[in-house]
């Protein structure tokens, strides 16, 4: 399966956070002729948000209302819809935590929340449209794959670990056939599984549907070795590359040789930078990401044989991006006053990725902030597997209450200036879980190194910004007949 060359995107645009690369956001872009990404990380948390906040402009349902098995969206609605809202001091519903073995009700959320964005993403026109998960996210990802896949997305994008089993399962499921993820366990002497079988969570949605189209699968890599490792020894066939530089936001891959700048952030040295050239001979398209949102990096990656670009930190601040209004307006007058940062930490994600988080008054970059936040784990999604003392497998996370992730057997140190990424990027979208201590949870924003950029997308004065002009900033030196798909 290998993508024509007149269907390649010059433009993706980066799937961030959770939610903050919006159906709304990803279907503008793909609307303007390039590829919108949604973020398939979190999506049911935020599917139950928009239902329990009264679901303005009925957007949730009218998609809810073309899933292929009208009983199980029918059932998410009569248990999670509000008309008119929630009270703000009512706290959303959470669904249960992920296990290797997840409840009925959870694999049924997962695919519906992935297809509702995907559905969204896609209304409205015929271009293509992609997904944006996390590796180190692995137990819900087969049901976000599927449920996506049911809504016809036509790319997958996925970073955050080394994602060899991803191709496999998009073949199988493409097929409605049961697939088997083999899940990183520490202390594990034999392999773990997570398995989804369609035709168990929802009987007869094979007869019902028939073959679904299988999407072009792009890893996020940040070396040749991995990117050549991935195409000899993947479990399926890869349609390309997106090639990340450790400037981009979120997660970053940690530097070849651990050394650490006066701000503890890691440095990157000449180990870390890129052999396009080696890519080239790959045979395979690649996007270049991270630091590649203005005209002259766009011409420069089109110069050096990608197919174009992947760009996020100029769509996360556009009026089209799922950023809460008021953190957006927030981190746009830093950048017009010259007074934004973003910090590398090497602490905040319990990922132990490195994770970039602009430092913002009333987020937890601010440490009392986030010396005030009870612990708590509610969501779970970047708990850590491990085999206990019983030998079964069991969950902990570094950014949990400290006495519990001990008492499971991490370590203390492993806890300082850990941020609950799943919670606080939650709130970053706007959905802020109201806690028993009468506290509301707050944000972190994450950014790419350019974020002080994004003010040339901002015309005569303007505080505000659309995806369009981005793209057409993006555009300026590309030859018009070579600017889209």
């Amino acid at each position: 399966m290998t993508i024509e060359t007149r269907s390649l995107p010059r433009i993706i645009q980066g799937g961030m956070g959770v939610a903050v690369s919006s159906w709304q956001l990803a279907n503008t872009v793909s609307k303007l002729g390039h590829l919108g990404v949604v973020s398939g990380t979190g999506v049911a948390l935020v599917l139950v948000g928009r239902l329990m906040d009264g679901d303005e402009g009925g957007h949730v349902r009218r998609a809810l209302a073309a899933f292929p098995m009208q009983d199980v969206a029918q059932r998410i609605v009569d248990k999670y819809y509000v008309e008119g809202g929630k009270a703000p001091d009512q706290p959303y519903k959470r669904a249960t935590l992920w296990s290797i073995n997840p409840p009925q009700h959870l694999n049924e959320i997962t695919v519906v929340a992935n297809f509702v964005e995907v559905w969204l993403a896609k209304e409205g026109h015929n271009n293509p449209v992609g997904i944006n998960l996390l590796e180190k996210v692995q137990l819900p990802n087969l049901s976000s794959l599927y449920g996506a896949m049911l809504a016809g997305v036509d790319f997958v994008i996925m970073g955050a670990g080394i994602p060899m089993q991803v191709p496999g399962a998009l073949d199988e499921m493409s097929q409605h056939k049961p697939f088997s993820y083999r899940l990183d366990v520490h202390g594990a002497q034999e392999d773990v599984h997570i398995t989804f079988d369609p035709e168990a969570v929802f009987p007869g949605i094979t007869e019902k549907l028939g073959p679904l189209k299988r999407p072009n699968f792009l890893p996020i890599v940040s070396s040749y070795i991995l990117a050549n490792a991935l195409k000899k020894r993947a479990n399926g066939e890869i349609q390309g590359f997106v090639i990340e530089m450790p400037i981009a936001g979120g997660h970053n891959a940690p530097p070849r040789v651990a050394a650490f700048n006066e701000r503890g952030e890691p440095v990157y040295g000449a180990k870390d930078e890129i052999d396009l050239e080696k890519f080239r001979k790959l045979g395979l398209p690649f996007w270049l990401a991270g630091g590649y949102g203005n005209a002259e990096k766009m011409k420069e990656a089109l110069d050096e044989g990608a197919a174009g670009v992947q760009v996020g930190t100029a769509f996360a601040y556009c009026n089209e991006s799922g950023m809460a209004k008021h953190l957006r307006e927030q981190v746009i007058d830093m950048v017009l006053k010259g007074e934004v940062d973003v910090v590398t930490s090497a602490t905040a994600s319990p990922t132990g990725f490195p994770f970039k988080v602009v430092q913002v008054s009333g987020s937890t970059s601010d440490e009392d902030v986030y010396n005030a936040r009870e612990r708590i784990c509610d969501i779970g999604y970047l708990r850590q597997l491990f085999v206990d003392t019983d030998g079964k497998v069991n969950y902990r996370c570094s950014s949990a209450p400290i006495d519990g992730y001990v008492k499971k057997g991490g370590k203390v140190e492993d806890t300082v200036g850990r941020m609950c990424l799943c919670n606080q990027l939650g709130a970053a979208a706007g959905f802020s879980q109201f806690k028993k201590n009468g506290m509301l949870e707050p944000p972190v924003i994450t950014s790419g190194d350019d974020l002080p950029n994004i003010k040339q997308f901002m015309k005569d004065g303007a505080t505000t910004y659309s995806a369009a002009e981005v793209i057409e900033f993006l555009l300026q030196l590309v030859p018009q007949e070579e600017a889209t798909f």
